[in-house]
């Protein structure tokens, strides 16, 4: 497992619980907003932690936190990813997956398999914006659409998100999303703010105001929607 990074506890990353969240390296989108840059473009520079400290910080925190997230980069890109969450599991942890969604035949076996208690799945954009906010190729949507029906269908408990980016959004963006997504239990909308880790710098965030009124379009065609980071 390339393990990237380790925040030892957050209240904002797995809803309702205490967590810790682990950072994975690598990923096989390119998306411009991408706050996690090193992660995704020089993740082989990045000091890692190894297997053994990480599972020996996680047995220390028995009775303290309530679960993992596994975050990346793109954490379903890992081999050893089933190994790794089971071993989290046996230790009585819950598990929360952050996916951009591509890989819909590993995401199905892990919660299969009952590896997985919660998904977040981010929705880059629209499914004609896709390719050039995710920066990546059109026969990525195929994949896509199969882990996002694969969520729709209730095998697992998820969220669907989408950081907005004034330079990537627009009204009818989130409209054809709302319309993709309809009937989905949790959808939220994310204040992007630059980090100083982005791919492409100078990226320009949606105000207050306008992302209250993308919320209220969606919210036509998915009840649950909140705005996050705001």
């Amino acid at each position: 497992m390339n393990i990237s990074g380790l925040q030892k506890m957050t209240l904002l990353d797995y809803p309702e619980k205490i967590a810790a969240t682990v950072f994975t390296g690598g990923c096989n989108f390119r998306c411009p907003f991408c706050h996690n840059a090193s992660l995704v473009l020089n993740s082989g520079k990045v000091q890692n932690i190894s297997e053994e400290e990480f599972f020996n910080f996680l047995i220390k925190r028995k009775g303290l936190l309530d679960g993992v997230c596994i975050s990346g980069g793109e954490p379903l890109l890992q081999k050893e990813i089933s190994k790794f969450i089971s071993k989290i599991k046996s230790l009585g942890f819950l598990v929360k997956l952050d996916t951009n969604g591509s890989f819909s035949s590993k995401l199905k076996e892990l919660v299969g398999n009952g590896l997985i208690d919660y998904v977040a799945m981010d929705i880059k954009n629209s499914p004609a914006g896709y390719a050039k906010t995710a920066g990546t190729t059109e026969e990525v949507l195929s994949k896509i659409n199969e882990s996002t029906a694969f969520l729709l269908a209730d095998h697992v408990e998820y969220e669907f998100r989408t950081t907005v980016v004034k330079d990537f959004h627009t009204k009818e963006d989130l409209i054809a999303i709302g319309k993709w997504l309809q009937g989905a239990k949790r959808y939220f909308i994310q204040h992007f703010v630059d980090s100083g880790d982005l791919i492409q710098p100078g990226l320009r965030g949606v105000e207050k105001a306008e992302l209250a009124a993308f919320a209220d379009i969606v919210r036509e065609y998915v009840p649950s929607v909140q705005i996050r980071g705001i």
